[in-house]
């Protein structure tokens, strides 16, 4: 099976699952809103902007205001790979979201997901 080319992955088509997998564990689209935008910089219309448009994964970080600076702080293993050993950049970005979501889904507190107490 090819390897599929994360840049060219539609957000657009990323985010209901993101979303899906918040509510399945009692969480909110707004919490998933939420920790997307700390991690990204963009507001709420600049998010819904980048669904509407059907940005892909490259596009969408690259127009993305200003990754947080407390984003190097986001440590863990995502789907068997620690995301602070990712090497590409856009991948390290992506899986930094995930990295997030799952906290999400998992009942950490915002607080701590949004790095607020290190």
């Amino acid at each position: 099976m090819p390897k599929t080319d994360i840049s060219k992955m539609k957000f657009s088509k990323v985010y209901p699952l993101y979303v899906q997998k918040a509510e399945r564990k009692g969480r909110t689209k707004q919490e998933v809103d939420d920790i997307i935008c700390w991690l990204t910089g963009y507001d709420r219309a600049g998010l819904e902007k980048q669904i509407n448009i059907e940005s892909d994964f490259q596009h969408f970080f690259a127009d993305a205001p200003q990754m947080h600076p407390n984003c190097a702080l986001i440590k863990g293993v995502v789907c068997g790979v620690r995301v602070e050993e990712v090497e590409d950049p856009l991948m390290r970005k992506v899986r930094y979201m995930d990295k997030l979501i799952d906290e999400l889904a998992r009942g950490k507190a915002m607080e701590k997901i949004l790095r607020k107490d290190d």
